[in-house]
């Protein structure tokens, strides 16, 4: 997959391990819209998530998606669009460099079927629910907000849609 953008905070010059993980990022669009998580304070991020244990790139975004929008991908109209790579000292184990590879794709999804929400205990407290807002809407609410460096790879990604750099399959 080719590489998007590499984000690196050059503060792990001392640490000593390294935590390396790979995550998917659904993008679904309709009407111009993206299917977007919104959380309380207004901030947009690309739904998806880690891979389990076992569990393909595709298996894991299908989950994903459902999981956090409810949308039901179809599995053969699943288009990769490209990476980033994100490098900072770990937030939970500061002695480890952690390097996180963000793998985008495009989704379509099945019309008129739609599941409740399966949040995590950290995305309920959040507030996050499914939102669909345009490119220009996520990235100038975004730009006020991005504290959290997911947010930040987020809206990057959105931007590169917005200046055609990623291209989405008609």
């Amino acid at each position: 997959m080719r590489i998007l953008a590499t984000f690196d905070a050059k503060d792990y010059q001392d640490t000593t391990g390294v935590y390396e993980k790979y995550s998917v990022r659904g993008i679904v669009m309709r009407e111009g819209r993206l299917a977007m998580q919104c959380s309380k304070d207004g901030e947009y991020k690309i739904p998806g998530g880690g891979m389990e244990n076992g569990e393909s790139e595709r298996q894991a975004l299908i989950r994903e998606i459902r999981e956090e929008t409810g949308l039901y991908v179809l599995e053969d109209a699943i288009t990769e669009l490209g990476e980033i790579v994100e490098l900072r000292r770990d937030i939970f184990d500061p002695t480890k460099k952690y390097i996180c590879h963000s793998l985008f794709y495009y989704c379509e999804v099945e019309k008129g079927r739609q599941d409740a929400l399966k949040l995590t205990p950290s995305e309920v407290a959040k507030g996050y629910e499914l939102k669909w807002a345009t490119p220009q809407e996520v990235y100038q609410r975004n730009v006020l907000i991005e504290k959290d460096p997911w947010i930040i790879r987020d809206t990057a990604f959105v931007k590169m849609l917005m200046d055609g750099r990623v291209v989405l399959p008609e």
